[in-house]
């Protein structure tokens, strides 16, 4: 086939298999521009020109929870996750792969106290963790979250400063909590998680 002849000289199959390939190429730029434009990065929040992210959600109201991730974690609009400070909650699934139960009633709380609710974020001192999540404090009707969780045994207190500002509140929950023999430190899951 020379240099000038074009798809003249090319066989039905051949033209057919142009197609596809061009077809295919078109379909991975479609799916990899949505992927692009659906990641973390493309939903962040949006703040006024006059605020940075940091005095946005220093004290920010009336933010949507879209999702609970776990029993420390949730997702709020715009896709931004959030990490409660000060506290730690059991993994929904243990280490063998099968699902913990005190993980799994952490979650459940979670979901009872914030989902689909709005809440009012509060900054400590750090803005985010090493995997991108905002760590904040999380308010609902005048009460944290945070500390709600761990008062009724569904998390642990632990400190990582320097976010720390409510951490001997913590503390005193957790205390309350065990010797009541709340959520996971009574029976319902025997014991710690």
């Amino acid at each position: 086939m020379g240099f000038g002849r074009g798809w003249r000289g090319k066989s039905s199959l051949a033209k057919m298999r142009h197609k596809q390939f061009v077809l295919f190429l078109l379909a991975f730029a479609v799916v990899f521009f949505l992927l692009l434009s659906n990641s973390p990065e493309s939903r962040k929040l949006e703040f006024p020109p006059d605020r940075t992210p940091t005095e946005s959600l220093k004290t920010e109201e009336g933010i949507r929870v879209t999702w609970v991730v776990d029993g420390d974690t949730i997702e709020i609009e715009g896709g931004t996750r959030i990490r409660y400070i000060g506290i730690d909650t059991p993994e929904y699934f243990n280490s063998t792969g099968a699902v913990s139960c005190s993980g799994k009633e952490a979650l459940e709380k979670n979901k009872q106290l914030v989902f689909g609710k709005n809440v009012t974020l509060e900054k400590d001192v750090s803005e985010k963790d090493q995997f991108g999540r905002l760590l904040r404090y999380v308010w609902i009707d005048g009460e944290m979250v945070n500390e709600i969780l761990v008062r009724e045994g569904y998390a642990r207190a632990i400190g990582f400063p320097p976010d720390e500002k409510y951490q001997e509140r913590f503390i005193e929950a957790e205390r309350k909590s065990r010797e009541e023999g709340k959520g996971f430190w009574g029976e319902v899951c025997e014991g710690l998680p």
